[in-house]
């Protein structure tokens, strides 16, 4: 599935300024591509810089990518995660089936440099974001748009919409199962199958398989929220292959779940219904919708994802880190660092200490991080432990979950290994938030 690597590629002829901050001020007024030209290393960054990983970005790319393909599954990342076209286009390349986004803004970002096929994972039910679809997908029959519905009002709104666009035609449609205390979606296979309905008996939307989002029902890999995940992902199966056998599909369905927390769950549960020939009587594509795994983290799905686990021979890594300096030592054992909320992710667990930055790349095993202000970070140290902590040196900081790191960044410099006593400069993602 394709987007318009042109469009993308230009993304780097764009002008650097004091609104991109960690970039340096000799890098303004350059280009992206002249500012790399230089070769810059880390340390010409100013902090606080939250850096990309490339070697971690293209390892966890092909471990998705590969998991995927050997479950006979596909896959459609979330694009909210990282806002960067860059990175779609990577994942696209990868194989990637389309691009999964939660809202029609950021749709309309993503056709903006031509990804042809999006999965709205929500329903839509604004009047202009229905208008637009319709009028885009009239431009450009190639473009493929899939949305979910969960209640039989939410069908009605989206086909009294549609109708009053001239342009419409049939709008393809899933829809969500949810689950107890969950987030959006039918609470029950019976409500999914009035909205079905609902959808069959639209004038302007087609039934194209059914979807959900697992991730809402557990937040950790213990029994009771594993059972929590498969009995839902069961119950979504169920749904399909109900209504592949009371012959609701006018044509080829999609099956899809998927956050980045338990894709071995929904692997499971419904890989088993991808079937292009059609055995539960319609052609069945399954789709994985995982978005974190791209950059991954050192906080929450370090500790949850399948995918990151020692024994793999493939493992993901994460690739972002915080990278920030020591402002003040105001008393023994306290640090205050340059680096707050508004730099850095805090809603899934606090920045992790993990080293000094430079040659020595001191370890600091024992440091923790016991709160964020605005823009600063409270880094407790053991008193009396090495390594000293100057005023000035900088700290590397593990982070969690990088849906909440990107969005406070427009530019993101891509460094070529973080773990080096200095990093060069490679790359530059830019975000669209």
């Amino acid at each position: 599935m394709s987007i318009d690597e042109a469009t993308v590629a230009a993304l780097g002829d764009r002008v650097l300024g004091p609104q991109h901050k960690g970039m340096p001020p000799d890098s303004w007024g350059r280009t992206v591509r002249e500012f790399l030209a230089t070769g810059p290393v880390l340390e010409q960054l100013q902090t606080p810089v939250l850096t990309i990983d490339r070697a971690a970005v293209a390892t966890n790319i092909a471990v998705m990518a590969e998991w995927v393909r050997a479950a006979g599954v596909r896959l459609a990342p979330h694009g909210k995660t990282t806002m960067a076209p860059r990175l779609w286009a990577d994942q696209l390349a990868a194989g990637a089936w389309g691009i999964t986004l939660a809202t029609i803004w950021q749709t309309q970002v993503a056709r903006a440099f031509g990804v042809a096929r999006v999965l709205l994972a929500n329903a839509l039910v604004d009047p202009v974001g229905l208008r637009w679809v319709a009028a885009e997908t009239a431009r450009d029959p190639d473009f493929e748009f899939l949305c979910l519905a969960d209640s039989v009002e939410t069908v009605t709104l989206m086909d009294a919409h549609l109708r009053a666009a001239p342009t419409a035609g049939r709008l393809r449609v899933l829809v969500e199962l949810g689950g107890p205390h969950g987030r959006t979606g039918a609470r029950t296979v019976e409500q999914a199958h009035a909205v079905a309905r609902a959808i069959e008996s639209s004038s302007r939307l087609t039934l194209a398989g059914v979807g959900g989002y697992e991730g809402a029902l557990a937040h950790d890999r213990t029994e009771d929220g594993l059972r929590a995940v498969r009995d839902y992902l069961g119950e979504l199966a169920r749904l399909h292959r109900e209504l592949a056998e009371a012959g609701s599909y006018p044509g080829a369905a999609i099956v899809t779940a998927g956050g980045s927390a338990y894709p071995d769950s929904v692997l499971d549960a419904l890989a088993p219904l991808a079937d292009e020939h059609g055995v539960y009587g319609v052609a069945t594509t399954v789709v994985l919708r995982s978005g974190a795994y791209v950059i991954h983290d050192d906080g929450f799905y370090a500790s949850v994802s399948p995918l990151a686990r020692p024994h793999r021979a493939n493992s993901l890594r994460s690739a972002m880190h915080g990278w920030a300096r020591t402002l003040s030592r105001p008393e023994p054992g306290l640090a205050l660092l340059d680096a707050g909320r508004r730099d850095l992710p805090f809603d899934s667990g606090l920045p992790i200490p993990q080293r000094i930055a430079g040659a020595g790349r001191a370890s600091l095993t024992g440091a923790t991080v016991s709160a964020l202000n605005d823009q600063h970070a409270f880094l407790r140290l053991p008193v009396g432990a090495a390594p000293e902590l100057p005023i000035g040196a900088v700290v590397r900081l593990g982070l969690s979950h990088p849906c909440t790191a990107f969005d406070k960044w427009r530019l993101i410099p891509v460094i070529d290994d973080a773990d080096a006593g200095s990093p060069r400069v490679v790359d530059a993602l830019h975000t669209f938030f």
